[in-house]
């Protein structure tokens, strides 16, 4: 497919992303091609424009790659991301080869790595308040502590009870995600192809404590019993408070996100200790 319009999302607070998203596009508009951009974090400024673009590139890390995921969601465009962060699990190219391995993508010499989501589903307790809010995660739901205080969550796997987390939260998350917070909190790592979930406690007290692997058919159902409220967290940066009673439901999205690759699938392995220790 010929590419001729782009689109850049960058992290609006870090100069270097600034300036690099500004020397990419003049980069990419010398040679033809329509190009815009805007911060990755006017996510509904993004959306409106990302309908017949060919080509989404991520500048910053993998915080900038989420919401640039929110933006294209649930259209076909691919993303390339330029790591200027940490760790950089989901990005491509490091800033010196940017240009040159923008260029060959363009040319067609990329390979498509889909992944999975998870669609999230807030239901209020009691009836007659309305539909339930949808959410759309490329790495992890989390329903979290919002105090000093543990939390209890009711879960359920395909309505079969499992257990009642006293925690400071619980983790639902994708391969994907299995690189972040859950990798943080204890999880394993998957591979970015795995279509499993993850479900695992935050720093449980007592009871089931173990994080368990969960097949792509899985549909898992947290119920808020605790008397304070907690914290809806989705990819991090959609943070919403929940009441008692609110129930989610968490399962795998019909949608992907599309990443245009450059480098050999073996790369996750051969990167991912460096990667953990954040070289």
């Amino acid at each position: 497919m010929v590419m001729t319009r782009v689109g850049i999302l960058y992290h609006p607070m870090k100069p270097a992303a600034c300036a690099l998203a500004k020397k990419l596009a003049e980069f990419l508009g010398a040679r033809g091609l329509v190009v815009w951009s805007c911060s990755a974090w006017e996510v509904e400024t993004a959306r409106a424009q990302v309908n017949g673009t060919d080509l989404i590139l991520s500048v910053g890390g993998d915080g900038t790659i989420l919401r640039a995921a929110e933006a294209v969601v649930p259209g076909p465009t691919p993303i390339v991301g330029i790591n200027l962060g940490q760790l950089g699990f989901m990005t491509e190219l490091n800033v010196a080869e940017a240009e040159s391995k923008i260029l060959a993508l363009l040319a067609g010499e990329g390979r498509i790595d889909e992944r999975s989501m998870l669609e999230a589903k807030i239901y209020p307790a009691g009836e007659g308040q309305g539909l339930p809010g949808v959410f759309y995660a490329l790495n992890d739901v989390v329903v979290a502590r919002g105090i000093a205080q543990i939390v209890y969550i009711e879960t359920s796997i395909d309505d079969e009870p499992l257990t009642t987390y006293k925690a400071d939260g619980v983790i639902v998350a994708t391969a994907t995600g299995s690189t972040g917070y859950a990798l943080a909190a204890g999880g394993p790592i998957l591979h970015p192809q795995s279509r499993e979930i993850l479900l695992l406690p935050i720093l449980p007290h007592l009871g089931l404590s173990y994080p368990m692997v969960l097949p792509s058919t899985a549909t898992v159902k947290l119920r808020h019993n605790s008397p304070q409220p907690v914290m809806l967290s989705i990819d991090g940066h959609i943070n919403r408070p929940l009441a008692g009673g609110v129930t989610i439901t968490v399962k795998h999205s019909a949608n992907t996100v599309l990443f245009l690759r450059v480098h050999p699938e073996t790369a996750f392995y051969s990167s991912l200790e460096q990667k953990l220790k954040g070289k």
